[in-house]
């Protein structure tokens, strides 16, 4: 029988409650198994490591969800099918992914947005710049902030304590079972939240500076960090100490090119920069070192990053002109800008006259087609090296602009390995009462790359898998 969801005061000591279920984290995935562990009666109390005002991990940077559908739904177009789904993830992939759990996620997709919206969350049709995703993912109305700040208020209607600047130390095991958590909260001593169940989704190690040197060498001190700066991987690494089973590569992550005045942390969705199709990419020697128009900007661009993070420096500079300047969404930050690609090298601290060789020789080696930026239109290049496959016309009409590139860190893929129930595996078999979801196991069906809207999916599937299934453990 679940216990009386009586709300805890706060003279009550956290020792001296038993919770039905114990979520680390205060993201998509950790609120969605909150509610979902909630509405089948269980007593769930949610441990937030950021403050109140950053609550919500990365998910409230993001701005949609890629959802499977048969036919038109909500404000998706035409269909999205099963084996296109998974075709998509398979390019970005190359094949790296857990076959079945990256099914079960693009199945469970389609019931997962009529679900959302019974929580709370709207939806909008895709704005100027994203329409090529009109098909494939659902943006939401306000943005990801909008979608936690709804998921919170349902929680909090269906009785789900939340705890904030709940920085969780340890899960603590006993044999194969989870008695408590140990939480230093707002700073202060460690405290024990015991429970029944526990759900960890506390995000990756990205924030941990340290961590991704280790993994990737000196060039991620050079990184940024899109993401918010409370996941630095701490329960993570507290799980794989204990001895559960990893999956993922430490050194693969959503990595995508930023501009390079955004902050160290936080910057968000509002740094990533949508250009790079319509442009061309130097690297500080102006030399080019990728097709810029391999595939459509949704299916590529968080190749980029690590692109990005290849080059001297960990440094790129996007070159476009006034013929494409309103074709993507424009950054926090407005392009640099100059009359000459010359003047415009100069202002982005490169050598003007070698910037200008590189855009002639591109120049000359565009053909003539038609061009239809939300497509791919094979308007190619001839003769150079590396071509650019779509979108390649010449750069030559003044205004011209050019942003610098930074790599930024959205989510590290390195994590827990769990069944397709969602519960967390060690070497000779699962933990009897411990689930996780969202980033914590998106390294199972991201292998490397990623596809745009994806660790929402992965997130809102596996983070009511897991609530479900620990209330009816509980149960």
């Amino acid at each position: 029988m679940f216990c009386c969801k009586r709300r805890a005061r706060q003279s009550d000591p956290p020792d001296s409650i038993l919770w039905d279920v114990v979520i680390a984290g205060g993201g998509n995935a950790a609120l969605c198994a909150a509610i979902t562990a909630a509405e089948a009666g269980a007593r769930v109390i949610i441990l937030e490591g950021a403050p109140k005002p950053y609550r919500g991990g990365n998910s409230r940077h993001t701005r949609n969800f890629r959802c499977m559908h048969e036919g038109p739904l909500s404000v998706l177009t035409d269909a999205y099918l099963e084996e296109e789904y998974y075709n998509d993830l398979l390019l970005v992939t190359k094949g790296k992914t857990d076959e079945h759990l990256a099914r079960l996620a693009i199945r469970g997709s389609q019931e997962c947005l009529p679900w959302m919206e019974a929580h709370g969350v709207r939806f909008q049709p895709s704005l100027s710049g994203t329409l090529s995703l009109s098909r494939t993912n659902a943006f939401f109305l306000g943005g990801g902030k909008a979608l936690v700040n709804a998921y919170y208020n349902t929680a909090e209607d269906l009785g789900v304590t939340v705890v904030y600047d709940a920085q969780v130390q340890h899960v603590h095991l006993e044999g194969d079972r989870f008695t408590h958590m140990e939480v230093s909260v707002a700073g202060g001593p460690v405290q024990r939240f015991r429970g029944k169940a526990a759900v960890l989704a506390s995000g990756g190690f990205q924030s941990d500076i340290d961590w991704l040197i280790r993994a990737w060498g000196p060039a991620a001190a050079n990184f940024l960090i899109r993401g918010t700066p409370y996941n630095r991987g701490v329960v993570l690494r507290d799980m794989l100490e204990q001895g559960c089973q990893s999956v993922g590569d430490p050194t693969q992550c959503h990595a995508v090119a930023i501009d390079g005045r955004a902050p160290k942390f936080d910057g968000g969705i509002c740094t990533r920069l949508d250009c790079v199709p319509f442009s061309i990419v130097v690297n500080r020697d102006c030399a080019r070192f990728y097709d810029e128009g391999e595939d459509t900007w949704p299916k590529r661009y968080a190749i980029w990053g690590r692109l990005v993070a290849a080059q001297p420096d960990q440094v790129g500079y996007a070159i476009i002109d006034a013929k494409s300047i309103d074709l993507f969404m424009p950054s926090v930050f407005p392009a640099m800008r100059a009359d000459t690609i010359e003047e415009l090298g100069a202002k982005l601290g490169l050598d003007g006259q070698r910037l200008s060789r590189t855009v002639a020789e591109f120049n000359a080696a565009c053909r003539p087609g038609s061009f239809h930026p939300t497509e791919l239109d094979g308007l190619a290049t001839e003769g150079l090296d590396p071509p650019k496959t779509n979108w390649a016309r010449p750069i030559e009409k003044p205004p011209f602009y050019g942003y610098q590139l930074r790599t930024g860190v959205t989510f590290t893929y390195l994590g827990l390995k769990v069944s397709d129930r969602a519960r967390v595996q060690m070497p000779d078999g699962s933990l009897t009462n411990v689930w996780s979801a969202g980033e914590m196991i998106a390294g199972s069906i991201l292998g490397q790359g990623y596809l745009a809207g994806f660790g929402m999916t992965i997130g809102t599937v596996f983070g009511r898998i897991a609530g479900q299934e620990a209330a009816a453990h509980v149960a």
